[in-house]
């Protein structure tokens, strides 16, 4: 029997098989989708489908660098214990290291990883650990120099929070940098490159706190001006107060140095992901139901 692409992905919707692995099945079980199915459970190559509704929210973030590029990805887990675990961090360091290879995270999720895509290799580890996982985002930037940093390291070169800096200058001092990002957790390198409609839900925010205060139009507009260039500077990289030097901006102490920052990522493990709370009754009840 022909094996079509719908079939295949009609098994890989099924049981979150890879591709090669749900062709495989299908041609040896002559295209018997719940045959298929079973074939791939005895391969233990099906448990996938059973984890992927849980929420992945812990795991890693990898950086690596390699000359002038610098990437950080982040591959997430159900559970903290999954990223002490040396097969998983073994993986997640593998997948950053192709990582640097490719141009976005749909290069990465098809690249080759021995012999398998990445997005397979993570599929085939969500079996043998016996936890749902996500390949989340993939970062990349590009410079004259780039540094990296990892708060609070799992391994080499992975934790829960990931940042690279692009930079001209001393590399002592990118790295302060690099820490400083990790700390605050800036929106941008600049006031230029906010999101403009950040700026004006702020502005806005601003404004309808500052007439609940009953001041005339006047001083509102003057009280304004001033929230908003402590938003601005609080918001970026280069107006914050710098954390080795606090009397000094990032943006002063850069030229102090006689470096020019040019661009940053940062990853935080699971920041973003809304985790869905339950109680411990209704957890237990959810359990012995099965």
């Amino acid at each position: 029997m022909a094996i079509t692409a719908v079939m295949v992905k009609e098994l890989r919707d099924t049981t979150g098989a890879g591709m090669m692995d749900a062709k495989k099945a299908l041609t040896e079980t002559d295209g018997d989708m719940e045959a298929a199915v079973d074939w791939l459970r005895t391969k233990g190559l099906a448990k996938a489908a059973k984890k992927s509704g849980r929420t992945a929210a812990e795991g890693l973030v990898a950086v690596t660098v390699e000359g002038g590029r610098g990437v950080a990805v982040e591959i997430n887990s159900e559970t903290d214990f999954v990223g002490k675990n040396a097969e998983f961090q073994a993986m997640v360091g593998a997948v950053a290291d192709v990582a640097i290879k490719v141009a976005d995270l749909d290069a990465l999720k098809a690249a080759n990883l021995d012999g398998k895509t990445v997005e397979e290799t993570i599929t085939a580890k969500i079996a043998t650990i016996g936890e749902n996982m996500s390949l989340r985002r993939m970062a990349a930037i590009e410079g004259d120099t780039v540094v990296s940093y990892v708060h609070n390291a799992a391994a080499d070169g992975m934790g829960k929070i990931g940042v690279l800096v692009a930079f001209k200058g001393d590399e002592a001092f990118g790295k302060q940098v690099a820490m400083h990002i990790a700390a605050t957790n800036p929106a941008a390198l600049n006031e230029a490159e906010l999101d403009d409609s950040v700026v004006e839900k702020e502005r806005q925010v601003q404004i309808d706190i500052a007439r609940e205060s009953g001041k005339p139009e006047q001083v509102i507009e003057k009280m304004i001006v001033g929230r908003m260039k402590k938003f601005i500077a609080e918001s970026t990289l280069m107006g914050q107060a710098f954390v080795v030097n606090p009397d000094l901006t990032v943006e002063a102490a850069a030229k102090e140095a006689g470096a020019e920052i040019t661009g940053f990522v940062r990853l935080e493990v699971g920041e973003g992901i809304e985790v869905e709370k339950e109680d411990f009754a209704a957890e237990v009840a959810k359990a012995v139901k099965g």
